[in-house]
């Protein structure tokens, strides 16, 4: 009897280890959940001791990204990056580093496992909860926390650690949607009274 109950055991812990999943898998996963070809869109919110609060929708094709809050709207068609700040009635118009982007867009924080950064992993009853922590002293990222919804894969939040502050980002509503390639650059005639400030 007890080495049935025995074996009964192992055979459990083994069902129970292969379907484990590793963090990498989880966020791997998480990254195919937001890289649809024809677009994804969200609401979210962001709180931070940097950069302010905020609050809006962003779409996201590839590497391009729409987003807009309460403080600016932002267009990057994967080269440029024009962004309007509505409280002085001007567009800047720059060539963004790759950390400048991280620093923008919530969804290419999903992808930070992939660039020298260790991963662990917790589990909730409906999330996973990744937790990266940087290898290489340069990066402006030190730590990230990751929460992601066990059924759709999709980002909740995204927590990050830059310097000695947070950014907390709270995603809801991800959908998928198709959207058009001028979805992701600044249409001046939408905006005849801003002043454009080229900054390349």
């Amino acid at each position: 009897m007890r080495k049935t109950i025995l074996t009964m055991a192992l055979l459990l812990l083994v069902a129970v280890t292969a379907g484990a999943q590793t963090a990498q898998q989880v966020l791997d996963k998480c990254v195919k959940a937001v890289s649809v070809d024809a677009g994804v869109s969200a609401n979210f919110t962001m709180t931070s001791a940097q950069y302010g609060d905020a609050q809006g929708t962003i779409a996201i094709k590839g590497k391009k990204f729409h987003m807009t809050s309460n403080v600016s709207n932002m267009w990057f068609d994967g080269q440029t990056l024009w962004t309007y700040m509505a409280k002085n009635e001007e567009v800047n118009i720059s060539t963004p580093t790759q950390q400048q982007l991280q620093s923008l867009n919530p969804y290419n924080f999903i992808g930070l496992y992939k660039q020298g950064y260790q991963s662990t992993m917790t589990t909730s009853a409906s999330a996973f909860n990744v937790h990266l922590t940087s290898t290489n002293a340069a990066h402006k990222i030190k730590e990230a926390f990751l929460t992601i919804d066990k059924t759709s894969y999709q980002p909740r939040e995204i927590k990050l650690l830059q310097g000695t502050k947070w950014t907390t980002f709270t995603v809801s509503g991800l959908k998928k949607t198709a959207l058009a390639d001028s979805e992701f650059r600044f249409n001046s005639s939408a905006y005849p009274d801003a002043e454009i400030i080229d900054l390349r």
